[in-house]
């Protein structure tokens, strides 16, 4: 039976919460949307296009009404819902409709801050919040002409812009000595207002208004100072606040939004809130791209998933009035303890200002002019990325340049599109696998600049740069089998930007030729899956008999872990008194291992039990193997405990972590490679430094020698590498494809190098395999060496 499902708000982040939900469970819910306003879901960032005349209404629905048909979504429009019965779990609206709900989301938006000031309430004093008031707007500018923004924030610039448009004079009032006075310094401030001078804009700084005037309508304002204007439509700009309307009359906790914790919920049983009336940590965002992380988080909680917590969102701002470009992130403001870098082209009308906090790391930025470097700037400032960074992309002319150059420097899974989560190499594989020749074919497909429109001009280079045939990084490549004409990269692109439930699921949204797939895609997408979200292949029964590898013959293989391939004698004795109690009828000794071969299915969870080791488990990919070991012979006790200790560490990390393909791993104790080090994935040999790491190889068909990667001075050092590099090879190998392969494809040693020099990357990609995949439960083997 399906769930109900109730939504209050029919606005950006509601819908997109229920379209998450839609991609993760299609089935579950019964889903009912109540919007207070009489349109479909539409984009509200682009009604300032509207009021500029660039766009028309229709132009700016995100949701028409066939798609809530299509979907099964009850739409009640121009209904607001006045009452929550907790206790009944009811919701009734103003028209006595009333609806029962199992889930309750409220998306109930913002409201525009009204300043109360005397007159406020006269005709001709207006928001600019919503289609009615962008309407109104517009009907105001057919008959008056002297117009006043009160506000001049980007929401005050947009109206002021939009209402020069429509033919009217404006004044902009403004309550600080310089425009945007939140999200710029003064120098962009002031570039910005000499540009909107040249439009036609006044502006009024450093004044507060006392009240409106007029008689039975605004006529005018009167300021603190004395000074008074005239003006026959007034719009109010001065921010926003959180609709908790509906949340206070129904004993919903409250501070300035609706207090939500790390998964969106309020404190009230089966209640949620997400978007701007939402309060998470004491902030309420505004801007769209923190409410669709909100969105994509609460749809997976609502379904039943696990999800990373919600740890707020790093703001930025994108002024989108014609022919000027700003762009500002972080903290913009420096203090004592902190230092700006700063470039000035007065003749190309060009600003950047990078602030450096007092620990070195990049904090803020802003930019004007030209903005295409504001997504790379963004993710350093999401990071915490250290300066140095940004001079090496300053050395390699990447910070000046707004052409191929800035997109060279991007890395593939840069995102571009902050609003929509798309990346560099989702962008550029679309363009070539779809043969997509428009920023419009782009957007369509990909939803890059859909939304506000900021990123435009970054995915019009990344356009132009991929069909200039520049971007040789991303080739296009063969579908992963008959069944599709999607390659690996495209798949991951997708798990990667959409969450899908299983296979089958994934398949269908990718209009797969075989609606059940073959041997070759099925695995493949099954890693894909699990790679993105473990825990779909986590549960207790996709766990059942993942620690035994099935035989031809139907009987199983038990793999028990033995770190460094070293066994205590209570291990060994556990391990053949399993042998004799379940009959196995084949044992086998591997590099650093032991096969229990022959296992009937009835056995395998007693055996595994038993045996109170952790054993080699298949959950949706490859698992890491047994490390083979070896020293020299006569090289001493001490060396050879060097490379057990070692290979124990390294595999006691492993935990249940899967690869795309199988793996080899090998320490050996001298120089001399006794164990195989330059024919392994992944090969450590002790020299007189420290250790040797090599990476790429292969011992199958073809044979590959490895390469030396570097030399690390102690084992922490090599184990950090080590599992950087397994980490990196995880993320963005595709399946089936060996190490030597993806090495090759990646640009080789020297760029396996220069990546990860990178003390801040392999740092991060160590920490992602530290806190994703390390086995913190390793069962009863305790690993004992003494000297």
């Amino acid at each position: 039976m399906r769930r109900r499902l109730v939504m209050v708000g029919n606005g950006m982040a509601g819908v997109r919460c229920i379209e998450e939900i839609l991609q993760l469970a299609p089935d579950a819910f019964e889903i009912t949307i109540f919007g207070s306003e009489p349109h479909p879901n539409y984009n509200r960032i682009l009604l300032s296009k509207v009021l500029q005349g660039d766009s028309g209404i229709e132009d700016i629905v995100l949701n028409d009404r066939e798609w809530y048909a299509k979907h099964g979504i009850q739409l009640y429009t121009g209904e607001k819902v006045m009452h929550i019965d907790r206790e009944k779990q009811t919701v009734l609206s103003n028209s006595g409709r009333m609806r029962g709900y199992d889930v309750l989301i409220l998306a109930t938006g913002s409201l525009p801050f009204i300043l109360p000031l005397p007159g406020a309430d006269k005709p001709g004093v207006m928001a600019f919040r919503n289609v009615s008031d962008c309407l109104q707007i517009i009907e105001a500018a057919r008959t008056y002409r002297k117009a006043a923004v009160i506000g001049g924030g980007l929401l005050g610039l947009e109206a002021a812009r939009g209402l020069l448009s429509q033919g009217m004079e404006v004044d902009v009032v403004h309550n600080s000595s310089y425009l945007m006075n939140r999200q710029l310094d003064r120098t962009a401030a002031r570039m910005l207002q000499e540009k909107l001078e040249a439009q036609g804009m006044n502006f009024l700084l450093d004044k507060n208004t006392r009240r409106i005037s007029g008689r039975k309508r605004a006529g005018g304002l009167d300021f603190t100072d004395g000074t008074h204007i005239s003006a026959d439509l007034v719009i109010m700009a001065v921010g926003i606040r959180p609709n908790v309307e509906l949340a206070l009359r129904s004993s919903i906790r409250v501070n300035r939004g609706i207090v939500v914790n790390d998964y969106m919920e309020t404190p009230t049983p089966n209640i949620y809130a997400v978007g701007e009336c939402a309060e998470h940590r004491g902030i309420s965002y505004g801007l769209v791209a923190p409410l669709y992380e909100q969105a994509a988080i609460l749809a997976r909680k609502v379904c039943g998933l696990q999800t990373a917590p919600y740890q707020g969102s790093t703001l930025f701002s994108q002024l989108k009035v014609a022919g000027i470009q700003v762009f500002s992130a972080g903290q913009i403001h420096e203090n004592s303890a902190e230092q700006s870098i700063i470039s000035y082209d007065g003749l190309k009308g060009t600003y950047r200002k990078v602030v450096i906090s007092s620990s070195g790391t990049i904090a803020g930025a802003v930019l004007f002019g030209d903005v295409q470097e504001g997504t790379i700037l963004l993710e350093h400032i999401r990071r915490q990325s250290d300066v140095t960074e940004l001079y090496k992309a300053d050395q390699q002319g990447a910070a000046s340049s707004t052409g191929d150059s800035l997109i060279a420097e991007m890395s593939d899974h840069e995102t571009v599109c902050s609003c929509n989560g798309v990346s560099k190499s989702r962008i550029m594989t679309a363009i070539r696998e779809e043969g997509l020749e428009t920023v419009d074919q782009v957007r369509e497909c990909t939803r890059a600049s859909g939304t506000c429109g900021g990123c435009k001009p970054l995915v019009t280079a990344l356009l132009n740069y991929t069909l200039s045939n520049k971007g040789s990084g991303i080739q296009t490549v063969e579908a992963i089998c008959s069944c599709t004409t999607y390659s690996h990269e495209r798949v991951k692109e997708a798990v990667h930007s959409t969450s899908y439930k299983d296979v089958y699921q994934l398949m269908t949204s990718l209009g797969w030729n075989q609606p059940m797939g073959c041997e070759t895609c099925l695995p493949a997408l099954k890693y894909y899956l699990g790679s993105q979200d473990p825990s779909l292949f986590s549960t207790e029964d996709s766990r059942k008999k993942s620690g035994a590898l099935r035989r031809e013959d139907g009987t199983y293989t038990v793999i028990p872990r033995i770190p460094g391939g070293s066994l205590s004698e209570k291990e060994l004795k556990l391990i053949t008194d399993a042998m004799r109690k379940y009959e196995i009828p084949h044992t086998r000794l591997t590099n650093g291992g032991i096969e229990l071969s022959g296992i009937l299915d009835s056995d395998i969870d007693s055996l595994i039990q038993h045996l109170g080791l952790d054993v080699v488990e298949y959950l949706y990919g490859y698992p890491l193997p047994s490390i083979t070991t070896c020293t020299e012979p006569g090289s001493g006790v001490d060396a050879y405990h060097e490379a057990v200790n070692l290979a124990a560490k390294l595999e006691m990390s492993f935990g249940t972590t899967q690869m795309p393909s199988p793996l080899s791993i090998a320490v050996s104790g001298s120089p001399r490679h006794l164990a195989g080090t330059l024919t392994k994935d992944l090969g450590f040999a002790a020299v007189p430094a420290g250790w040797e790491v090599y990476v790429g190889g292969s011992g199958q068909h073809p044979l590959v020698e490895g390469q030396l990667l570097s030399v690390e001075a102690g084992d922490d050092e090599a184990l950090k590498l080590g599992t950087a590099f397994l980490q990196w090879y995880r993320e963005s190998a595709w399946f089936m494809e060996p190490s030597w392969k993806w090495a090759q494809r990646m640009g080789g040693i020297v760029k396996l190098r220069e990546e990860l020099f990178d003390v801040q990357l392999r740092d991060e990609l160590a920490g992602r395999w530290s806190k994703q995949h390390c086995n913190e439960h390793s069962g009863l083997h305790t690993l004992v060496l003494n000297n």
